[in-house]
C-alpha cells in the first residue's frame, strides 16, 4: 500500500530529513541529532527505497536535495510546524486563554490595518490571544504556508501564491503620497515640483512593494529617475524617525499618511504622484479551519471598510 512508509514515519525522522537539507552532510546531521553516520546514511536509503524516488543526490561536498526530495521535506517542515503549534496552543489553553491567533503584516499594513483589526478582535473575542508579525511579504506568505501564521495582511501579489494552498482576497485600493516633518522647508512653498523633491535626500520602500512601484510608476510618468543617494527601509519606524530629525523626503500609503498625519508627525506634499498600491488579506486552505480565522478575517474586512469610511469624510 501505498501508506505503508508512511506508517514507519516517526517524528524524529521528520527532523532527520530537515536536517540533512540543512547542513547537506551527513556526518553533520548524525552530530546533530545524536546519532551516528552509518545509521543515519541506512535510514536515508530505507526510506527511499519505501518511498520509490531518490530524495537527495550524493556528491563529494555533500548532500543535495532531488526535487522529490524538496517536496517531502517542505511536507515534513509543514507537520513539525503544525506540531510546534499545537505546542504553542495548549499552552495558552492552559493559561486560560481561549485560543491563539498569528497574524502577519508587512509594510503599511502593519501601521495601520493590522493594529486596527487587532483592537476590533479584541472587542469581539476577549479572551483570544493574538500573535503579530511583521515582515516582508514573502517572508510572511512562508510562513503561512508552514503554518506558523494564521492571516497574512500585506500587498497584492499572486506570484507568490500557491493556489491549492492560500487564498487572498484584496481589501483596498488606495493612492501614495510624498510626505515630510511638518517643519520642512517645502511646506512654505505654495507650490511644489519634482525639482524641488530632488533637491531633498530620499527614503524609499524596497523593490516590489505597493508604495515603491506607485513611486517608481510616477517618475517615470514624469521623466524622472529616484536620485541615487536615497535610503532604503522597510521599517515604519525607522522612517518615520528619520523623516521628523531631518529634512528627507519618503513616501507612504494614504492610510498611513492619514495616520501620521494624525499624530502631527508628517505632512503630505502637494505633488501628487500617479500610483496607487494594493493590499489583500491571505490565510491557508486548511481541512481544519478554525472559527476564529474565520472571525479574524471579518475583523479585517470590518476595519478596512471602516478605514475607507474615515477616509471619504
Amino acid at each position: 500500500m501505498a501508506t505503508d512508509w508512511t506508517d514507519r514515519l516517526r517524528l524524529r525522522n521528520l527532523r532527520y530529513l530537515l536536517s540533512l537539507e540543512q547542513t547537506r552532510n551527513l556526518s553533520h546531521s548524525a552530530s546533530l541529532l545524536n546519532t551516528t553516520q552509518p545509521g543515519l546514511s541506512k535510514w536515508l536509503k530505507e526510506l527511499e527505497e519505501d518511498v520509490g524516488l531518490p530524495l537527495f543526490e550524493r556528491h563529494a561536498r555533500g548532500l543535495i536535495p532531488t526535487p522529490n526530495g524538496k517536496v517531502l521535506i517542505e511536507h515534513a517542515r509543514r507537520v513539525l510546524s503544525q506540531l510546534d503549534r499545537a505546542a504553542t496552543d495548549m499552552s495558552t489553553l492552559r493559561e486560560g486563554v481561549s485560543g491563539r491567533l498569528a497574524i502577519g503584516a508587512s509594510g503599511a499594513a502593519a501601521s495601520v490595518s493590522a493594529p486596527m483589526a487587532i483592537l476590533r478582535m479584541a472587542e469581539r473575542l476577549p479572551a483570544l490571544r493574538v500573535d503579530l508579525v511583521e515582515a516582508t511579504m514573502d517572508r510572511l506568505l512562508v510562513m503561512l504556508a508552514q503554518g506558523e501564521l494564521d492571516v497574512v495582511i500585506g500587498r497584492t501579489s499572486k506570484q507568490m501564491l500557491d493556489g491549492a494552498l492560500i487564498s487572498s482576497e484584496l481589501l483596498y485600493v488606495e493612492p501614495v503620497d510624498l510626505i515630510a516633518r511638518p517643519g520642512h522647508p517645502l511646506f512654505l512653498k505654495t507650490t511644489v515640483n519634482w525639482d524641488d523633491v530632488e533637491r531633498y535626500r530620499w527614503i524609499v520602500w524596497p523593490r516590489e512593494t505597493p508604495v515603491r512601484n506607485a513611486l517608481e510608476a510616477a517618475l517615470a510618468s514624469a521623466g524622472r529617475q529616484l536620485p541615487k543617494n536615497y535610503v532604503e527601509s522597510n521599517s515604519v519606524i525607522a522612517n518615520v524617525t528619520l523623516l521628523t530629525h531631518s529634512d528627507m523626503i519618503g513616501t507612504a500609503s494614504h492610510r498611513s499618511t492619514q495616520m501620521l498625519t494624525r499624530l502631527k508627525l508628517v505632512r503630505s506634499l502637494s505633488l501628487k504622484m500617479q500610483g496607487f498600491g494594493s493590499v489583500s488579506m491571505y490565510w491557508r486552505n486548511d481541512e481544519i479551519f478554525p472559527q476564529t480565522i474565520e472571525q479574524a478575517l471579518d475583523c479585517i474586512r470590518d476595519v478596512t471598510r471602516y478605514q475607507e469610511t474615515d477616509a471619504e469624510i
